[in-house]
C-alpha cells in the first residue's frame, strides 16, 4: 500500500504526463530521510522537470508542506529510464535535490524571484488543496 507521499506525487506527476500509466513512485527511507524515485516515461520527463525546473521544484514545494506537516524530510529523485545506449535498460538521473536543504545558486536575483513568487503561488494552490483526500 502506498503512502500518501507516494499517492501525493503520484497524483500531480499523472495529471501532468501524457503516459499517466508509466508513472512509478518509489519510496525508500534512510538516515537522510525519505528518498522518492520518481520513474516517468521518458517522452513526459520534460513535462514532469519543466523549463529550468520549475515544475520539479514546484512539485519538491509541496512536497516540502507534506514534510512539514507530517515531520518528515522528503528527497525527490526523477529518474529517466531510456533503453537507447545498448543496454537494455540505463538510469539516468535527470534531477535530484534535497527538498529540505538549500540551494547554492550565486546566480540570478530574478530567478530567485520568480522561484519566490512561484513558491507563493504553489502555498495558496496547496492552501486550496488542504482538505484533498489522497
Amino acid at each position: 500500500m502506498a503512502t500518501i507521499d507516494q499517492q501525493f506525487v503520484e497524483y500531480i506527476v499523472k495529471t501532468l504526463v501524457n503516459n499517466p500509466d508509466k508513472v512509478e513512485v518509489e519510496r525508500t527511507i534512510d538516515e537522510k530521510g525519505v528518498l522518492l524515485t520518481l520513474t516517468v516515461d521518458p517522452e513526459d520527463i520534460g513535462r514532469v522537470i519543466g523549463k529550468r525546473g520549475v515544475t520539479a521544484q514546484a512539485i519538491r514545494v509541496l512536497l516540502r508542506a507534506l514534510g512539514t506537516k507530517q515531520d518528515a524530510r522528503f528527497n525527490l529523485k526523477i529518474v529517466n529510464t531510456d533503453g537507447d545506449e545498448g543496454v537494455s535498460r540505463s538510469e539516468k538521473v535527470v534531477e535530484e535535490e534535497d527538498v529540505e536543504g538549500e540551494e547554492e545558486d550565486e546566480g540570478n536575483d530574478e530567478e530567485e524571484e520568480n522561484s519566490s513568487e512561484l513558491a507563493e503561488k504553489t502555498r495558496a494552490e496547496l492552501a486550496d488543496l488542504d482538505d484533498l483526500d489522497i
